[in-house]
């Protein structure tokens, strides 16, 4: 009974919910659930590659008869995944069923595209569809889904009116038609109990449809979403008996079975947010009431749309009062963040007073190797003594910069770890600290040191550095800045760091950037490509 087991939850979807239950009861079946969600885009993945497979088929197809099969086969994918794809192979199925001029094809087309319809929250269209159907064409098993679709029709109807007066025209119908497909059912077959169980939710014969329910979970060979359908309904039972832990269990163990069947037509997480938001955990609700939004979005059922967004603003409104007042428990943070940025600003002042000392020694290297120019081997020492100190300078320089960099890149670390803190709900050890660090600042505020450094040990550089272009290209610096980031990539360079990959760390871009700068400027200068570098690395400093 093909509608009957994708479908019959959907009759538990306006049944009021609410109790509070023991979270420590649950947490396994919660932490596997949150696993699911966080890996619902693989189950969609897989869901997907099936569908890619019968479109191959479908391609494949030369007549009418294997092109009826293969729409046949992607609609049954497509019902409980997406509305707009199962209305249009629906479409396609009567289509093909009229050319195919065949009465039981055309009845069940029309049925498919009844039970799309239905799905979407379109009940006067769906009636329509159902009365169009000649009922003596169907054999047994499809009969007993043209009675199930008749009264879920009424059924969704009764309660989306929520109208007294209608639902007691409504309901009786749907009993009724309830009736009328159990008489087409084999006592003890999987749609015998759960056409039983639904009508006992019906007609609130808790006792005979827990029975039911729970027999009809015990069959062998239900798929993913057949547990997650009726999981759902004594989920419901389990509830209204006081039963709160089996309630909850069953309905977090049906959310995951949707999830990991790439199920879009569900209600269990939307019932499950509901209930968790009334315990007072506003983070795991939300979480919940927005993948039932997802859900329901995904697949166009408009109806549930509908009945998720009564709750969802509310949930989201508690949510981000939970978050700001976590910000204001965790001021602390941000001044432990205040005192490691003067740590930084020290260290910096330190690393260029001893620049300082070095450019000092490097004219005092100067001055005597201008009185030692008649001495051969003095000049010698002294050539080698000034080489090494520029050495050392540029290798200063670059370690002054990547200590910088190191730094920057474990406040990238701090925050990252806060955020995981946060997720895992340690809310007082973490998340308000990120929001506080500014690395942008951070990493403005070194460049600009290592700007000011860098020309005073190259005063020339900019100068000679625009004497490789024509007027026309030279390279222009943004007001406020000393070097604009062309220029810092080839000063990089000038000091020996010729890594692309260590110069896009240090100045926080990716390699393909560095590349895609260093191509750019080579090619408006009047040096050719190849020799760009060398003359890069001729600029002298003081």
């Amino acid at each position: 009974m093909k509608f009957l087991k994708l479908s019959v939850f959907v009759a538990c979807f306006f049944i009021p919910i609410g109790f509070a239950f023991s979270q420590s009861a649950t947490d396994s079946l919660l932490n596997k659930l949150n696993i699911a969600i966080a890996n619902k885009d693989y189950f969609v993945k897989k869901k997907l590659e099936i569908i890619a497979n019968l479109n191959l088929n479908l391609n494949a197809a030369t007549s009418p008869k294997q092109q009826y099969t293969a729409y046949q086969l992607l609609f049954d994918q497509y019902k409980s995944f997406s509305y707009d794809s199962s209305y249009y192979y629906a479409k396609k199925l009567e289509q093909t069923s009229q050319l195919l001029n065949d009465p039981y094809l055309i009845a069940s087309a029309k049925m498919k595209m009844a039970f799309t319809l239905l799905s979407s929250g379109l009940f006067k269209e769906t009636l329509e569809k159902l009365d169009g159907i000649n009922v003596t064409s169907l054999p047994a098993a499809d009969k007993i889904d043209y009675y199930f679709l008749k009264a879920r029709s009424n059924f969704d109807l009764g309660d989306y009116d929520r109208n007294a007066d209608y639902s007691a025209i409504y309901n009786p119908r749907g009993i009724a038609y309830i009736d009328s497909a159990l008489h087409y059912c084999k006592p003890g077959t999987f749609d015998f109990l759960e056409l039983k169980g639904l009508k006992n939710l019906r007609t609130m014969n808790y006792v005979e449809g827990r029975k039911t329910y729970v027999a009809l979970l015990k069959l062998p060979g239900l798929t993913p979403h057949q547990f997650a359908v009726n999981a759902c309904c004594l989920s419901y039972i389990y509830e209204t008996n006081g039963s709160k832990g089996a309630s909850v269990d069953l309905l977090i163990k049906a959310a995951i079975s949707d999830i990991e069947s790439a199920t879009k037509e569900t209600v269990a997480s939307y019932k499950l947010a509901d209930i968790i938001y009334k315990t007072g955990d506003i983070t795991d609700a939300y979480v919940y009431i927005k993948q039932a939004m997802d859900d329901a979005t995904f697949y166009g059922a408009l109806q549930r749309q509908v009945k998720i967004s009564s709750i969802l603003p509310i949930i989201e409104a508690q949510w981000i009062d939970q978050i700001e007042h976590q910000k204001k428990l965790l001021y602390t943070y941000s001044f432990i963040i205040t005192l490691l940025v003067i740590f930084v600003l020290v260290f910096a002042y330190i690393i260029f007073k001893q620049l300082k000392k070095l450019r000092i020694a490097d004219e005092l290297i100067k001055a005597a190797n201008i009185t030692l120019v008649d001495n051969n081997k003095a000049l010698e020492e002294l050539n080698k003594n000034l080489s090494t100190a520029n050495k050392i300078k540029n290798e200063y320089i670059g370690y002054y910069f990547n200590i910088n960099s190191i730094y920057i890149e474990k406040l990238e670390s701090f925050q990252k770890s806060l955020d995981k803190k946060l997720s895992s709900k340690r809310y007082d050890d973490a998340q308000a600290a990120v929001k506080n660090l500014n690395l942008e600042n951070e990493r403005l505020l070194l460049f600009h040191t290592f700007d000011k450094v860098f020309l005073r040990l190259f005063p020339g550089f900019i100068e000679k550095f625009n004497a490789l272009f024509n007027k026309e290209d030279e390279i222009v610096i943004p007001e406020g800045q000393l070097l604009s980031t062309e220029h810092r990539i080839f000063a990089l360079i000038r000091m020996g760091i010729h890594d692309n990959d260590r110069v896009a760390k240090l100045l926080g871009y990716s390699v393909n950037t560095i590349y895609s700068y260093k191509n750019r400027i080579k090619k408006k200068s009047i040096i050719p490509n190849d020799e760009f570098e060398d003359r890069i690395m001729e600029i002298e400093a003081v």
